[in-house]
């Protein structure tokens, strides 16, 4: 039987989102407890992202914000801005993208490969330092147009009306959901459905250390709190190491011949402590995007002695 049904759409912008769901037997620690994968890389840019970047380019236009002549503007590790970057090309808007200088060698790339405008913002003040900047640009000068991912309630609408139904449908069964704690719209958008569609499940967020950046996640600890994000939804909350979310990456790679970022690795981590925990049930983990943005850091292939400055925080990671 085939994965999927065959489909065909409009464009690639309308491709976005129903994603494939797998079991992941190799990495399940019980064997009481079944683990799923909700894989977003397939999305057309190769991660969850595309779902956001649709709904707020949607937002501002319906709502008049976003006109011919104006910039779409966004502070983003990578993985929103290259979304946002295809999708402004399709609609014919110019978009700029502020990126901490210190993020993969890939995803640079690809912002640029899909014609925005890359704008740095100091490494070392991480996501904050982007948002920032971001905000002054806006401030000064009227054509930009923040899509603002940390702040517009389109970003976990979409998850509450895309993501949650989708994982529910493939995984009725399941009794926990586990997702990175980024800009917060995943975890709030899909436990706000979880939570009216299926009362009982628990809402597991996985975050980095304090100090630590692992790309795409943040932790709250460090001081900044998202707009979106709405913490009374969670029942829990792991933190995760750099090193950590590397090796089970690594191990998700080997054992499932999965190809799944850093995030992603975090995430399976959470999961799989969860499960140890559980005495029988079923989990269904996000993952964020895919592996292949981060291959010229050597995270699946070098020695874990060599990345010791990167594990320990030394590289932003968010």
């Amino acid at each position: 039987m085939a994965a999927r049904a065959g489909r065909r759409y409009a464009g690639i912008v309308e491709s976005i989102g129903d994603t494939p769901t797998v079991e992941i037997p190799r990495l399940a620690p019980n064997p009481n407890v079944r683990i799923f994968a909700k894989l977003e890389a397939a999305n057309p840019t190769g991660s969850v992202k595309d779902r956001v970047a649709r709904a707020l380019v949607e937002d501002l236009e319906a709502s008049g914000r976003l006109r011919p002549g104006s910039i779409l503007l966004e502070a983003t590790s990578g993985n929103t801005g290259i979304a946002l970057a295809m999708i402004g090309r399709r609609k014919g808007y110019r978009v700029a993208v502020v990126m901490p200088d210190n993020v993969t060698l890939e995803r640079r790339q690809l912002v640029a490969l899909h014609g925005a405008e890359i704008i740095d913002s100091p490494g070392a003040l991480g996501s904050n330092g982007a948002i920032a900047l971001a905000r002054d640009l806006v401030a000064r000068d009227p054509q930009f147009v923040m899509a603002d991912q940390y702040a517009n309630p389109a970003n976990p609408r979409v998850h509450e009306e895309t993501t949650g139904p989708e994982l529910l449908e493939a995984v009725p069964e399941l009794d926990v959901f586990v997702a990175g704690l980024g800009t917060g719209g995943t975890l709030t958008g899909v436990g706000r459905f979880l939570r009216g569609a299926k009362p009982g499940v628990r809402i597991v967020a996985a975050e980095p250390l304090p100090g630590e950046s692992v790309q795409g996640l943040r932790s709250l600890d460090d001081g900044f709190v998202p707009e979106v994000f709405d913490p009374s939804l969670l029942d829990d909350r792991y933190v995760v190491s750099n090193r950590d979310a590397v090796i089970t990456a690594r191990e998700l790679l080997e054992r499932e011949g999965i190809l799944a970022g850093p995030s992603s690795g975090a995430v399976l981590w959470v999961a799989a402590r969860v499960a140890s925990d559980m005495t029988e049930g079923t989990i269904v983990a996000l993952l964020p995007d895919g592996g292949w943005k981060y291959l010229s850091t050597g995270t699946y292939s070098r020695p874990l002695e060599e990345m010791e400055d990167e594990l320990e925080g030394g590289v932003a990671w968010w």
